[in-house]
């Protein structure tokens, strides 16, 4: 049997999602989640076909129970024949790291290190690498960093105004993340368009819990939103996204506030769900909006989208061209109410909302929502995990 598909694991400190795709064509044959791990309640949800097969996972419960489990699947199906790879998502690579890698020892350990600068992400998305490979221990693994699609940036807009020898000897500078959706769905724009990727400038905006927005040109990000960490740039559902540094020194001084408190304020009690004081996620704050009326999910739609807003217009600084802009991430695809008034804000950029075909660009379409004449404004939706499989594959395939 034809080995063509690759496992895509992205794995976090109490869950591990999982896809098995054909690289070639972006065709996924099952998707799941692992969920709750570490505790006694840990279980696995397995998609095949249309149905979904949900089952409790045995002690230990953690993330190598749930890829044992998995890899017991898999051969149960038959799909261990077709299986030619495994593909990590990483969050951090930092300088390093600027394509995929096949995870070695010395890789393995360069993500250890750069937990110093994604200590959520890189620890546990080592544990997942680690665990695939006492279950695949045959198969190659790749590691597709998020912010590697970044590593393009100008010193322009990477560095920080602070000494350099901060940048020099500790690495702080912006590194942003979403790298493999940004990269995605520029890559669909040129193919919409009919136009290589390398001749393709936009702005694109990924609007998630997590949001980050990135200037593209002729293919290659030359700025983001996100920074040396994930907390940096928009509002988004619980981060506050960029702020006065001062506050941090007032709520430590004036306030009490101990360091792992303002970690936790800042990182989730913040962004939309701080503002509105009633959820971080958007379609919760649009039901208010709609049907209570609710001043204060009101207001925190409308910051949330004016930050979006005003991060697109100042990032026409960045290019020399704007072939379009594309909304993409759960609630750019979905929210016709964020992307009507994040466009409404834009007519300086001669962007004008086709209000019929905003409304009708929602769960998995892609297109056009602006009027003719306008500058293009497209809704595409994300695939990171295509991404992740498709690199890997790629890089198997040089390998050999």
């Amino acid at each position: 049997m034809t080995k063509d598909c690759v496992l895509v694991i992205n794995c976090g400190s109490s869950s591990l999602k999982f896809s098995l795709i054909v690289p070639e064509s972006g065709k996924t044959l099952l998707t799941g989640l692992a969920e709750r791990l570490l505790s006694a309640d840990a279980s696995i949800r397995i998609n095949l076909d249309g149905e979904k097969i949900i089952d409790t996972l045995p002690a230990p419960y953690d993330h190598q129970s749930a890829l044992s489990h998995l890899v017991s699947f898999l051969y149960e199906h038959k799909f261990e024949q077709r299986l030619l790879a495994i593909g990590h998502r990483v969050v951090h690579g930092g300088e390093n790291y600027s394509q995929p890698e096949v995870v070695t020892e010395v890789v393995e350990k360069m993500i250890e290190a750069l937990a110093a600068l994604a200590p959520l992400h890189n620890p546990v998305n080592l544990i997942g690498i680690r665990a695939a490979k006492l279950a695949f221990s045959h198969l190659p693994q790749v590691a597709v960093f998020d912010t590697a699609f970044h590593q393009t940036m100008p010193k322009t807009a990477y560095l920080y105004g602070l000494p350099y020898q901060l940048y020099a000897q500790h690495s702080i500078r912006r590194y942003g993340f979403h790298g493999t959706s940004h990269y995605f769905v520029c890559k669909q724009f040129a193919k919409l368009n009919q136009q290589a990727m390398e001749q393709t400038s936009v702005i694109t905006a990924h609007l998630g819990n997590g949001c980050s927005i990135a200037a593209i040109e002729d293919g290659k990000c030359v700025d983001t939103s996100m920074g040396l960490t994930p907390l940096e740039g928009l509002v988004m559902g619980t981060r506050s996204g960029s702020l006065d540094p001062g506050i941090v020194f007032h709520l430590c001084r004036q306030l009490g506030y101990s360091i792992e408190q303002v970690d936790n304020l800042l990182n989730k009690e913040s962004g939309l769900l701080g503002i509105s004081e009633i959820s971080n996620d958007c379609r919760t704050l649009e039901e208010a909006i709609e049907d209570e009326d609710n001043a204060q999910a009101n207001l925190a739609m409308d910051i949330f989208c004016y930050q979006i807003a005003k991060t697109i217009a100042s990032y026409s600084a960045s290019l020399t061209k704007l072939d379009g802009i594309v909304f993409t991430g759960g609630i750019g695809e979905n929210s016709s109410l964020v992307r009507e008034r994040v466009v409404n804000r834009l007519k300086l950029l001669n962007v004008v909302m086709d209000d019929e075909a905003n409304s009708a660009t929602r769960f998995g379409n892609s297109g056009n929502i602006a009027k003719d004449g306008a500058t293009a404004c497209w809704v595409i939706p994300t695939n990171e995990e295509w991404v992740i499989a498709e690199q890997t594959y790629q890089l198997i395939n040089e390998a050999n």
